[in-house]
């Protein structure tokens, strides 16, 4: 059925797959750090510096090095050049009159996202260059957050004992190096824009397609003894030698004035600019480059509605903000660093927490921006009963949210393109709500909308062959839509399951609310979801098929492990369900529902002895009450409905949901089974072990490890007072993904201990930010280092 769906998308109608298993992206162990803030699209350059992933078209990735994209150094004694040298190891085949193969030996790079440094050590030369790569990720700031934008800081030690003139030239082809940057009608212009006193020039490439066209501009700042010139436009199909020949003979560019003529059909054009500085022998100075994209209007695929992103409610949807966000991203970037400082700094200086951590916990991050992320402003002229569909109850804080903050989606993963992917979004939100908590916010307004609404319109679901709506009113949906139709008009992209009848999305809709009420305070989002918590729960109730106070799964793989069946009641999804009762109570109490809050206190007091006489079997919780052969599983994720209510501070005091005891004895079981007893205790926890310690190998999920369910768990055990096991857990899948597998800046959902990876650059992973708030919980608890023991001496 797949097959047949596939082929009947990808070759019949040429549109990409949802999920294409056929032709998977491949491997390629080059990525570094992202350039650009939230929402606005993203250009992601390698650890060698080349410019190589693009996602300028929401949600859409091309994986193409431009080669053309380059930073060229030229230095000059006593009015000589004495050495001109391309930054990258390559040696392609155009641009063969530039000098490239820089040696790899010379060159260093170290990224802690939103930041990257590359440093050169050039041979003979007795100079270091150091570019430091800024991007404006600011946590709780919506503004400069937003802007598509990055930051490249040239930093000249001169050790020669005479000065030098440094020249570095940033050369950028007009496109993404796709077939579209030889569809005619590309031209370039040269721009300096004054403001304050600041002065910025460069050259402006317009690349205009019929769908998303967009500016890309590079830039330096001027200022006293930093000169700017430019080269408007030149062929990075050619040699290339006219340009390598300009700046060799005095370190500048020609700067001509006037625009370029478009290309013709078939032609390529690229655009250089040029900063030179003199550096006073053992001296050193700076030179500021930047890049800035501009496409403010965007078309999903279905082309139906157009979208503003955030940043033009600050810089114009236009076209032509490229100058104003070039000039401000250097005038600012300075400020961008210091927050960037404050915030990590007491992290980094944290002497207790391991360094692989430090790098885990920021570089995680990237998939924030780089998850085909989209923000997008409300259209001035929306209404609430626009946004909240026939069935909306009336949300009254529903337009005020999203016009103050707008819409946020991201990627399930590079590979799977389906937004918001609820399911999984549960672990990864705690990125979003410890930093950018409004666009958690806004996000769950999104989903609460759509669970008051339903589409009836019939499909057939791949893995079962069924034909149902393709949504359920009054059940979360599984995804906000696929980029390449209408997201947030048209819901639930994934065809594989039905999933109304899945267990786990009502509950984590539930879980959240009550988690963001937790961190935020915000009563109004509180009393708003309400309404829709009590409706899910309600849905939900009909899983509950014998009474007795715990839902039962219905003997497929009904939630977020979508390919490992469960029958009965289940530890997961059993575990999440007498979570979210607990919180129902807690929100009926805050909110005065007395009784609401009776009622859901006598489903969680059967519930929890049902929980208990059917799944704990004196060690840890059974995977499902099935009876099957692998019923006695041991599941790493078990103890999820603790992870959560461990992070709102419902893990103590009157309401204790799962008995402490238990929950250590599971943890401990699954440390001593799932991690260490699975590769040497290196490569994280696997999804399930059989008690004699083979992992399960009863379906192709449950002998993997999922990295973000790993930091969920190793998040738990850090709540729980198992600090080191939880570190010694986490640590495995770091060092697996970052530094064995070259996975950085992709990091997938699944690898197997062999050969087998599943689905590269992933929002699950995210969810390491649950241990940075585990850690800051246990660290606000713990009490102040008592005073040593006075050994009484006796007279």
């Amino acid at each position: 059925r797949y097959f047949r769906w596939w082929y009947k998308k990808t070759r019949i109608e040429k549109k990409p797959a949802f999920i294409d298993l056929l032709c998977a992206v491949p491997l390629q162990q080059i990525y570094g750090c992202p350039l650009g803030g939230i929402g606005g699209g993203t250009i992601t350059r390698g650890w060698r510096g080349e410019f190589c992933r693009w996602q300028l078209n929401p949600g859409i990735y091309h994986y193409e090095t431009v080669i053309a994209d380059q930073f060229t150094v030229c230095l000059r004694c006593k009015g000589q050049t004495v050495y001109q040298q391309v930054l990258s190891v390559e040696r392609p085949s155009t641009l063969q009159g530039w000098n490239w193969g820089y040696c790899g030996h010379y060159a260093f790079y170290h990224a802690l996202y939103p930041r990257a440094w590359m440093v050169y050590e050039l041979p003979g030369q007795n100079v270091v260059l150091t570019c430091r790569q800024v991007s404006p990720i600011i946590p709780h700031d919506y503004k400069d957050s937003s802007l598509p934008v990055g930051v490249f800081i040239w930093e000249v030690e001169n050790g020669r004992d005479e000065d030098v003139d440094v020249s570095i030239m940033f050369s950028l082809q007009n496109g993404t190096g796709t077939k579209e940057d030889r569809s005619g009608g590309h031209w370039n212009e040269p721009f300096a824009f004054e403001k304050e006193g600041e002065r910025v020039a460069g050259v402006l490439l317009h690349h205009c397609t019929r769908v998303n066209p967009f500016t890309l501009a590079i830039s330096a700042r001027e200022k006293a003894g930093t000169g700017v010139t430019h080269l408007t436009a030149f062929n990075p199909a050619g040699s290339g030698r006219e340009v390598w020949q300009d700046l060799l003979q005095d370190g500048k560019l020609d700067s001509p004035a006037g625009k370029s003529s478009p290309t013709e059909k078939g032609e390529v054009t690229a655009a250089a600019v040029c900063a030179s500085c003199r550096v006073p022998a053992q001296g050193h100075g700076t030179l500021e480059l930047a890049l800035a994209w501009d496409m403010p209007r965007v078309h999903f695929g279905s082309k139906e509605k157009l979208h503003l992103r955030r940043y033009t409610r600050f810089f114009g949807s236009g076209g032509d903000a490229a100058p104003a966000l070039s000039h401000h991203a250097l005038t600012h970037y300075e400020e961008w660093e210091r927050k960037i400082e404050a915030w990590q700094k007491p992290i980094l200086e944290n002497s207790q927490l391991p360094s692989w951590y430090k790098s885990a916990l920021f570089n995680e991050l990237y998939f924030v921006t780089d998850g085909g992320t989209i923000w997008v402003e409300l259209p001035p002229d929306c209404r609430a009963e626009d946004l909240q569909g026939p069935a909306g109850p009336g949300f009254s804080h529903l337009l005020p949210v999203l016009r103050e903050y707008g819409r946020f989606a991201y990627l399930e993963g590079q590979e799977y393109r389906m937004y918001n992917t609820y399911d999984v979004h549960f672990y990864a939100s705690f990125a979003l709500v410890m930093l950018w908590p409004k666009l958690q916010i806004s996000l769950q307004y999104d989903i609460a909308v759509t669970v008051v609404n339903e589409d009836v319109q019939p499909r057939q679901y791949l893995m079962c062959g069924q034909t149902a709506q393709v949504k359920l009113k009054n059940v979360v949906p599984h995804d906000i839509g696929d980029p390449g139709d209408e997201p947030w008009q048209r819901v639930n992209a994934y065809l594989m399951h039905d999933t109304a009848d899945w267990k786990d999305l009502n509950l984590k809709f539930v879980l959240q609310v009550y988690r963001d009420y937790y961190l935020t305070h915000d009563s109004l989002y509180l009393r708003d979801m309400w309404p829709v918590c009590q409706a899910v729960m309600e849905s939900e109730m009909k899983f509950d098929t014998d009474n007795d106070g715990l839902i039962e799964n219905g003997g497929f793989a009904d939630q977020t492990y979508d390919a490992w069946v469960v029958n009965g009641a289940s530890a997961y999804c059993g575990g999440l369900w007498l979570a979210a009762v607990c919180m129902m109570c807690k929100m009926a109490e805050v909110l005065g529902d007395a009784e609401i809050q009776q009622k859901y206190m006598d489903i969680l007091s059967k519930g929890k002895e049902a929980f208990e006489r059917m799944l704990w079997n004196g060690k840890y919780y059974n995977y499902d009450s099935s009876g099957s052969d692998s019923s006695r599983s041991i599941m790493s994720d078990q103890c999820a409905g603790q992870w959560f209510l461990g992070a709102c501070g419902l893990d103590q005091g009157e309401i204790e949901v799962f008995p402490k005891s238990h929950i250590l004895s599971a943890l401990k079981t699954i440390f001593e089974k799932n991690v260490m007893s699975f590769a040497g205790g290196t490569m994280g926890a696997v999804n399930g072990m059989r008690p004699d310690g083979v992992p399960d190998t009863s379906s192709v999920q449950s002998d993997e490890v999922w990295i973000g369910v790993v930091y969920a768990l190793a998040a738990t055990m850090i709540q729980e007072g198992l600090v080191e096991e939880g570190f010694r857990t986490a640590e495995g899948c770091y060092r697996t993904v970052w530094e064995r597998l070259g996975m950085a800046f992709q990091t997938p959902e699944a690898y197997r201990e062999k050969k087998v990876y599943r689905s590269l650059a992933y929002m699950r992973p995210l969810s390491i930010w649950s241990m940075q708030l585990a850690l800051e919980r246990r660290a606000s608890q713990a009490p102040a280092p008592a005073q040593p023991l006075q050994v009484p001496i006796h007279p």
